[in-house]
């Protein structure tokens, strides 16, 4: 049973983000200042991928945890109401973002994730920017 009420819980869905998210925004800060540059909202690749960086031929999306079902992670928890709209909520989106990698890396396109709970370890990001820059001298085709 959910402790607020349908509009309410309604009201609060509303508000989270599909662009431009805080962990996005760290994640193209630190890529510029590592001086890669990069393109958003690039609307003609499968995905719609976050960050699109042509000259290393990557795409580097940042999931939420929550809705992309990092392994292993505290903040993949399912919601107690529902299960069954949930599940099949996550599942697809799990499909999906199986397909749209299958995609893109048959079209030559070097496929990064960082999680939402990886932006906040700088470590983290900076094993992101030594993966992008590793491609520069390569052809960037079929990445790890």
């Amino acid at each position: 049973m959910d402790i607020v009420s349908e509009s309410q819980r309604s009201w609060n869905m509303s508000r989270i983000r599909a662009r431009d998210t805080q962990p996005e925004r760290t994640v193209r800060s630190a890529l510029f200042k590592a001086g890669l540059r990069y393109r958003v909202d690039v609307h003609d690749l499968p995905g719609k991928p976050d960050i699109v960086l042509k000259r290393y031929r990557t795409v580097v999306f940042v999931h939420g945890c929550f809705w992309h079902r990092h392994p292993g992670c505290k903040l993949a928890y399912t919601p107690k109401s529902r299960n069954d709209f949930w599940e099949a909520k996550f599942e697809r989106n799990v499909e999906r973002d199986r397909e749209v990698e299958t995609q893109l890396r048959q079209a030559g396109w070097r496929y990064l994730v960082i999680w939402e709970c990886e932006v906040r370890d700088d470590s983290q990001l900076q094993a992101l920017i030594r993966e992008i820059k590793s491609s520069e001298g390569t052809s960037g085709l079929n990445g790890p």
